[in-house]
């Protein structure tokens, strides 16, 4: 962001009594850029400035909203919640951004007003329009059993976030976690069971998840793929030992595994520094699927 940019939107912002920020998010971890002081009192904090978005979303409102803000930011699209923070009513709206289109640069800005602001039957109807808009996009981006992304979503925000890291020369893991013994579970069970299975398995890896701009997926029958920027493959392999110890805590009986009397998850991880065109992302993934066979 120019320095003309910043002092302009710095006043701008400075001067609201709505708490508002920006934040970067054609970067890792989605820095805030700007924050207001009606925002830093609101987030009880002295300052705001580069940390990441979703982190600093997640201890203000929780995780579950933290995620969903997250899924609607990789999607690209602008939606508003209701939220209640230190005893009042907030309608939280995020809007996109473009700095301009030489520069490329993408921004999201975040602000809350008053829900006396938005009360009433126009109030009402906006939110009904919200809901409608984000089972939408849940019904085209998410696998229908588990919650999580699909497939087809999955590869989108790779693709995305393989171009973050490339510019930030960072590193992207994935890992791959495939349910130890699923035909047999199937055929013992039934699919009812199975899917209730793959469902409390999948809110187990998403309770895990590190930081709100992780992401998880369903992309077969029986395998779940998180995506996470790495700081060390050690790092990683504790993550994911720390999931797969979570699915076992489950006790989901298995009389057919071969692993254990309960449903387990067997892993496969790979790290790797981003670099080069969409098509080494999905290389990357391709790898990491057919390890797991």
């Amino acid at each position: 962001m120019k320095d003309l940019d910043r002092k302009v939107l710095q006043q701008v912002i400075g001067g609201s009594a709505e708490p508002m920020l920006v934040a970067r998010i054609d970067s890792a971890d989605w820095p805030i850029v700007l924050s207001n002081p009606a925002f830093n009192a609101l987030a009880r904090s002295e300052s705001t400035l580069q940390e990441p978005l979703a982190d600093v979303v997640e201890k203000m409102i929780g995780r579950d909203l933290a995620l969903e803000i997250s899924e609607t930011i990789r999607a690209g699209q602008e939606t508003s919640l209701a939220v209640e923070l230190s005893g009042r009513e907030y309608l939280m709206v995020l809007r996109s951004v473009r700095q301009s289109a030489e520069s490329g640069n993408s921004y999201y800005a975040v602000y809350w007003r008053s829900a006396a602001s938005s009360s009433g039957t126009d109030g009402e109807i906006h939110q009904e329009l919200v809901k409608a808009k984000r089972r939408i996009r849940d019904l085209s981006r998410d696998d229908p059993v588990t919650g999580l992304l699909n497939e087809a979503a999955f590869r989108e925000v790779l693709a995305h976030d393989w171009a973050v890291a490339t510019r930030e020369r960072s590193s992207l893991a994935l890992v791959a976690f495939q349910l130890d013994d699923f035909a047999a579970y199937l055929e013992v069970f039934g699919r009812h069971a199975t899917d209730s299975c793959l469902r409390r398995v999948a809110q187990a890896v998403r309770r895990c998840l590190r930081r709100a701009s992780d992401v998880a997926a369903r992309v077969d029958e029986s395998t779940l793929l998180v995506l996470a920027h790495a700081a060390s493959e050690s790092g990683v392999a504790e993550f994911a030992e720390k999931i797969a110890s979570a699915v076992r805590e489950l006790g989901l009986h298995h009389p057919r595994s071969s692993k254990a009397r309960f449903v387990t998850v067997t892993y496969q991880l790979a790290v790797t520094a981003a670099e080069g065109s969409e098509s080494r992302a999905a290389a990357f993934l391709q790898s990491v699927l057919e390890s797991k066979d």
